[in-house]
């Protein structure tokens, strides 16, 4: 759009991972030499961690350009995944087509492969991006294929990418057999106030600015104030800047179109951003202290009444098995139908494999990350999520309009569904 007012090529700011654009600070210069040796070393894993839209993804492309072809790569970036599932996407990224078959037998081809691949002098690197997403269940999953070795060398190269996240569940007591087989471990960080200013010149003149630098120094200098130099931010910041600057036909972007572009994303200093998300972690932690509950489901069957659940930090098992922790009587919910994960930021809901399946908000789904007021459907059940962090429980009183509203909303897919499934399997 503003490309030729400003006589560049290309956009320099899109959001779409583009390893052309890759920007090498020390910090990733250091961390693509991580993952480099992972090429040539057989053993152990190598962890990249990075708050979201510090440039993993980007760094990881840019990588995957620059393998050897004697290297077989499988790129994993959807990772809300079952154990089966992850086996089924490693098989479908090396070529096969494995739907359908048993976990044992996946197993075994998958190791067939490896060794073969070995004995023919090639490499396998498997890179997971996401991989906070990923289940203790699939992490495990991942530990075991790392020990597979053909002439006592291990057979596959492991990089996991993801979020903080990932790091505090590699830290847990549970994934100790993993974290001891990291060999490699770094963070990336944010960019400092010197290095976004040469972030933003780098992808100007990669667009084709050459020495036209298009930001003046004090629109250069709002941008990390505003953005914490963090790469997506910037992109998103400098774009809009740029777009306002090609509203009035300015061939510079200085303060004034900076902070015109700052008041329509409607954004505050990054700082303020981040003491807020300080803030609101400390009052999840005086929550869990003190034994308030973080979020609380009000389950209601047809017009029978609301039973509320309050949700701690843990794991909360749905079903109709009487060793559940919140249990649902009918013929159409599986003994162990569903999870919810609970912490100090979020509520994750999984489906369990279940025979009828999960619905929110009248879609159905895997793994969904639950937000206040989601109408969750097993089977005749209606269950309204409220999520508690952040305000006095003992004030969410609105159970029946909660129950009320799910019935409107989602009634009449719920009982279809639950009409349908009258003859499924009662002992699921």
């Amino acid at each position: 759009m503003y490309c030729e007012l400003f006589n560049l090529k290309e956009p320099p700011f899109r959001l779409s991972p583009d390893p052309q654009f890759l920007f090498a600070s020390k910090q990733h210069a250091r961390a693509k030499a991580y993952m480099e040796s992972s090429v040539w070393l057989s053993d152990g894993f190598v962890i990249l961690t990075g708050d979201i839209g510090c440039g993993k993804t980007t760094l990881i492309e840019s990588f995957i350009e620059s393998l050897p072809k004697d290297v077989v790569l499988a790129h994993i970036s959807q990772t809300q995944l079952s154990p089966v599932e992850f086996l089924q996407a490693l098989l479908v990224e090396l070529g096969f087509r494995p739907f359908g078959m048993r976990k044992v037998e996946l197993l075994t081809l998958l190791k067939e492969y490896l060794i073969e691949k070995y004995d023919n002098g090639k490499r396998v690197l498997i890179i997971v991006d996401e991989a906070q997403n990923l289940s203790p269940n699939v992490l495990e999953e991942i530990r075991l294929l790392s020990g597979v070795e053909a002439q006592k060398e291990k057979v596959l190269r492991i990089i996991l990418a993801g979020q903080p996240e990932l790091g505090d569940t590699l830290d847990s007591p549970r994934m100790e057999q993993l974290s001891q087989r990291v060999r490699l471990r770094f963070h990336l960080s944010t960019l400092s106030k010197r290095e976004t200013i040469e972030y933003i010149s780098h992808r100007l003149k990669i667009a084709g600015a050459g020495s036209n630098e298009i930001f003046d120094e004090e629109a250069r200098r709002l941008v990390f104030r505003y953005t914490g130099g963090v790469p997506r931010l910037i992109n998103i910041l400098c774009d809009s800047a740029m777009l306002c600057a090609f509203a009035d036909q300015k061939k510079l972007v200085t303060e004034s179109e900076l902070m015109t572009a700052v008041e329509e994303l409607q954004w505050v200093p990054y700082i303020e951003r981040v003491k807020e998300r300080e803030r609101a972690f400390e009052s999840g932690v005086r929550r869990h202290a003190t034994g308030v509950p973080l979020a609380r489901l009000n389950v209601t069957e047809g017009k029978e009444g609301v039973k509320q659940f309050d949700l701690p930090p843990g794991r909360a098992i749905l079903g109709r098995s009487s060793g559940a922790d919140i249990v649902l009587q009918s013929k159409v919910v599986s003994r162990h139908h569903a999870q919810i994960v609970t912490d100090l930021q979020q509520s994750q809901l999984e489906d369990l494999n279940s025979t009828n399946g999960i619905y929110v908000n009248s879609q159905r789904i895997r793994n969904h990350q639950l937000a206040d007021g989601d109408i969750i459907t097993i089977g005749r059940h209606q269950i309204v999520y409220r999520n508690l962090r952040g305000f006095d429980a003992d004030q969410e009183t609105d159970t029946e309009d909660d129950a009320e509203f799910a019935t409107d909303t989602t009634g009449n897919n719920a009982v279809s569904t639950a009409e349908g499934s009258e003859n499924a399997e009662e002992n699921a």
